[in-house]
């Protein structure tokens, strides 16, 4: 149980984690002006946690067992299909979430007489952009816990 609290390349990944989640906290203070605390859990947004994660991952295992591993290799990996589904299948599924919101209040403004419908959540993927910066983030925190 001693080692797990030794164990780097698990550090990497949680620090990457909470540091993203942190981050979306002071850009969504920064550019909507104003404080929303529930960011710290959510999906989607800057800068990309999942990618974050991931790539911490990829970036110590690379530092722990060397960048020509087998290892690394099945870390990068995983690492790009984390990005890629982020930015393109999660995304597209909060683009839906959103065109289907919008129906649905439409079908309920049609029908007054009780029709209740739930909302989507649409923050689920990422932006170019997001994916980057959350990538770059995985890197300089495994850089930091390496030194």
């Amino acid at each position: 149980m001693q080692d797990i609290f030794q164990n780097r390349i698990l550090w990497s990944v949680i620090v990457a984690l909470f540091a993203a989640q942190i981050l979306k906290v002071i850009t969504v203070l920064i550019s909507e002006r104003h404080f929303n605390l529930r960011r710290i859990r959510g999906t989607g947004g800057m800068p990309s946690s999942h990618s974050a994660s991931v790539v911490a991952l990829a970036t110590s295992v690379g530092f722990e067992k060397g960048f020509a591993s087998a290892e690394f290799t099945i870390a990068l990996v995983l690492a790009f299909v984390v990005m890629y589904d982020a930015c393109g299948i999660r995304k597209a599924a909060g683009e839906q979430a959103e065109i289907l919101n919008d129906l649905m209040q439409q079908f309920s403004d049609m029908f007054k007489d009780g029709f209740e419908s739930k909302k989507l959540g649409t923050l689920l993927g990422h932006t170019l952009p997001q994916v980057f910066f959350g990538a770059l983030l995985g890197i300089f925190i495994s850089i930091i816990i390496y030194l």
